[in-house]
């Protein structure tokens, strides 16, 4: 397995996980508020939003959200390059989704652009320098396991919260 398959693999994992949530969710639970202003459907939809936008900063294409018309599927009312880094309360509390299934729908298009850009590289191109910002520097490889980790531990709480309940959130 050479260092594109491992990111790949990687990249696919939170989708698979979240892909466990299926049936399971409801619009109520989607949208209840455990003790903070998280819902499931703002964990699940920031999980898509930060890789979508993440991929667009690297390839300089179109984010999935706007070329496949999520945006005006979701109808948030949030900017077309945002994602939720840095949300107040109230805007994270404004995330709310009533469909399960185009939550899903879009956490796993962001993921099939991710795959379908790594899947071009090679070992050259992952050992390139994208963020000076850092020490060490940013290279291309460690972004997108960055990525991959980001969206995995956002799909793990909304799992964590989906095992909960209805019954264990306050609003």
């Amino acid at each position: 397995m050479n260092s594109t398959e491992i990111l790949i693999d990687l990249a696919k994992r939170p989708g698979d996980a979240a892909e466990q949530l299926r049936g399971a969710l409801t619009p109520e639970l989607l949208n209840a508020h455990p003790h903070h202003d998280n819902s499931i459907a703002w964990l699940l939809w920031h999980a898509g939003r930060e890789i979508d936008e993440q991929i667009v900063d690297l390839t300089g294409g179109e984010s999935v959200w706007l070329a496949a018309g999520f945006a005006e599927r979701f109808g948030l009312e949030v900017g077309a390059h945002e994602h939720g880094y840095g949300h107040t309360s109230e805007q994270a509390r404004a995330v709310v989704v009533r469909d399960p299934e185009l939550l899903l729908a879009y956490l796993s298009a962001a993921i099939d652009a991710q795959v379908k850009y790594v899947a071009g590289l090679d070992e050259e191109e992952l050992g390139r320098i994208v963020d000076e910002g850092w020490e060490p520097p940013v290279t291309l490889a460690a972004r997108l396991v960055s990525i991959s980790v980001d969206a995995a531990e956002h799909v793990a709480q909304a799992t964590y919260l989906t095992g909960m309940g209805p019954g264990a959130f306050e609003d």
